[in-house]
């Protein structure tokens, strides 16, 4: 008998799968081209010369390595948090029982499955309620609403895949609460865990609806590019920022997705 895995797929369904292909990452591949065009004041295609000067200029400009730096510290706070919190959520979740354990669940990915100027709107409610000055660490509390739930999200399917019994050996065994965490649960979830930590990096990294909530004065990357479409001095360099961006971001989805990809083969997930 034939194996469906073995037939390859019609023209047609090619054909479609590279238009979708195309659809997606046309406009990606567009501002690439754009960071190397000699037209400094609009957009023109083709582009009228390409040169590398731009990338010196961006790198000489200062606000753009503040902006840089501050959605990078931004960002690894967040995660940190994130990390923090969200395995803790996701031990409690999927390694206990209790009355509203679904409801915790549901409250925990809300704020990510809720439109972003929601959460903007109601974190920017209540700094102000609570007579918080906007400053980094408000931008922090804001990003680490939603890179908690990435982490979440990775860490409670790598806890309902690894196996109860292992657990309970080592506890049998003499281990202690943080013995058993070191030397048995965190080596089966270190990766989901790294996943999930990469992942919430690159949506911390370019998020700018929160953002533009809780930041005040201050501007991360994204809303640096924002302001310099509206107020444009030299549209080259916002593409060369928006390319870093794209980079900065794709490598820590791809190796996410390495690093999950086996996620099932878990060890004691057969026992």
């Amino acid at each position: 008998m034939r194996s469906d895995r073995g037939q390859r797929a019609p023209l047609g369904l090619k054909i479609a799968a590279a238009c979708g292909l195309l659809f997606l990452h046309l406009p990606i591949l567009l501002i690439f081209v754009y960071a190397f065009t000699t037209e400094e004041k609009s957009f023109v295609w083709p582009p009228p010369g390409l040169t590398t000067q731009w990338f010196a200029v961006t790198w000489n400009r200062p606000d753009v390595w503040e902006a840089l730096s501050l959605s990078v510290r931004v960002a690894a706070i967040s995660t940190a948090i994130a990390l923090v919190l969200g395995t803790l959520c996701a031990a409690a979740v999927s390694q206990t029982r209790f009355f509203g354990r679904e409801a915790i669940s549901l409250l925990v990915i809300l704020p990510i499955a809720l439109p972003g100027i929601i959460t903007g709107i109601a974190l920017r409610s209540a700094f102000s309620l609570a007579d918080i000055p906007f400053s980094f660490w408000t931008i922090v509390l804001g990003h680490a609403t939603f890179c908690v739930v990435v982490v979440y999200n990775n860490a409670v399917a790598r806890f309902r895949r690894t196996s109860g019994s292992m657990i309970e050996a080592s506890m049998d065994l003499g281990a202690d609460g943080f013995q058993t965490f070191r030397h048995v649960v965190l080596p089966n979830i270190a990766t989901a865990l790294l996943a999930g930590g990469m992942l919430a990096f690159a949506l911390s990294f370019d998020e700018v609806i929160v953002t533009t909530f809780t930041a005040g004065q201050q501007q991360t990357v994204p809303i640096w590019m924002l302001e310099e479409l509206i107020r444009p001095r030299q549209r080259p360099v916002t593409n060369v920022v928006a390319m870093v961006v794209v980079l900065v971001t794709l490598l820590p989805i791809l190796l996410a997705y390495y690093l999950t990809r086996d996620g099932d083969q878990i060890a004691g997930s057969g026992k």
